[in-house]
């Protein structure tokens, strides 16, 4: 079991050692993590064991989560490293599968019956249901629960939507800030925003003017006579808001090299996260997204209408969490985001919204056109055509 770990985190390109494998082997022998009441191992002790016996520096930290998720998605309790791994351990229950007939049978909910009805199955259900269509359970057509299908429900534990159709999410989520420091495999990215720079000279004189030193020079009797003007700066400035987690997590890399070539562009950017759509706060550390919350009426005050205003995110999710209060996915928002996106978009003028999901598939996706109503159909998808019209638009 634990050699197949291993061989995760080295995929993961992890710099993990045989040495420190087998120092993290001799650790669980000698119990420096004990079994809880029932015989069985905490998840977490083990993380945290073996996050300190194989990872040698916290830049790596990120990656070992991400492969440590992966390897042991869905366990709770892990037993004794020293014996078999149970059967059940390794089999995953069968996800429920419909044809397309039986799908179209399923009735969907509106929003408030949808609400209603889930108080409801709150104050009655009293034990784990599995492969029905009304209760809270798992595998079946009911609109709450996971695993299952339903047109339109509420997805409750399961840890990543497969069908794009829940209105909103139960669950504890964390996501990873994007690596501003990625290293571009092109510099195409770079030459795409570097459309939209722009140069004025500030500041002091610092830099040496050498056409006006010649006229100058020829004008004064061949004396020379030498003039400075100041430093040209690149004095575009960029509002960067970008959309982390859930199935922004497809486009991580490409996000990032956007990320890293703008920083590397644009010496006036400020940039804040938001997940699926923009409500009352956003944040710039994931990890602590909930205690440093950046409140997006501040946000709109603090920068001027010079700023050119950037989102970045793929627009798919519930047209509820546009368009409805309470909507959000995460917590009850008392204003819809539609009202929020406006807010933004009329105090900066110039903006426009990158988008990296295929451009084919924007037309099968309810809430990227509503998306691309709100912005005026200024959407971009996430390629060098794109970008380059993207900075064509904000430039002018």
């Amino acid at each position: 079991m634990l050699i197949d770990f291993f061989y995760t985190l080295r995929s993961a390109k992890l710099p993990v050692s045989v040495k420190e494998y087998l120092t993290l082997v001799e650790a669980l022998k000698a119990g420096v993590v004990g079994p809880e009441s029932d015989g069985a191992y905490s998840v977490d002790d083990f993380y945290y064991l073996s996050r300190t016996a194989l990872v040698k520096d916290e830049k790596h930290y990120d990656k070992f989560d991400r492969a440590f998720a992966a390897y042991f998605k869905g366990v709770e309790m892990v037993a004794d490293f020293t014996k078999d791994v149970p059967l059940e351990w390794l089999r995953k229950n069968l996800e429920l599968e419909l044809s397309p007939e039986e799908k179209a049978k399923i009735e969907k909910m509106g929003w408030d019956e949808l609400m209603e009805t889930l108080k409801k199955r709150f104050e009655e259900q009293k034990e784990r249901h599995e492969g029905g269509s009304k209760m809270i359970g798992t595998g079946g057509t009911s609109p709450f629960g996971a695993y299952g299908f339903n047109p339109q429900g509420i997805r409750i534990g399961q840890d990543k939507g497969r069908n794009r159709s829940a209105v909103k999410v139960w669950d504890q989520r964390a996501y990873k800030d994007y690596d501003d420091s990625q290293e571009l495999g092109t510099r195409n990215i770079k030459i795409a925003l570097r459309r939209l720079r722009k140069f004025a000279r500030e500041g002091s004189a610092e830099e040496l003017d050498l056409d006006d030193t010649i006229r100058s020079t020829a004008a004064n009797a061949g004396y020379l006579d030498i003039r400075m003007v100041p430093e040209r700066h690149n004095n575009v400035k960029i509002l960067l808001l970008m959309d982390v987690g859930g199935t922004m997590d497809e486009h991580i890399h490409r996000v990032e090299e956007m990320f890293s070539a703008a920083k590397a562009e644009f010496k006036h950017l400020e940039f804040y996260y938001f997940h699926n759509c923009v409500y009352d706060f956003m944040w710039k550390n994931n990890r602590r997204r909930f205690s440093e919350k950046f409140p997006t009426w501040d946000i709109i005050r603090k920068y001027n209408k010079d700023y050119k205003l950037i989102f970045v995110g793929d627009a798919t999710m519930s047209p509820y969490e546009i368009l409805q209060p309470g909507g959000s996915v995460e917590y009850n928002n008392e204003e819809a985001g539609v009202e929020w996106l406006q807010r933004l978009t009329n105090a900066f003028p110039k903006f426009a919204w990158i988008n990296p999901e295929p451009q084919g598939v924007w037309q099968y996706r309810q809430s990227i056109s509503v998306i691309q109503q709100l912005m005026n159909h200024r959407m971009y998808p996430l390629t060098i055509k794109g970008l380059e019209e993207a900075m064509r638009l904000l430039s002018k």
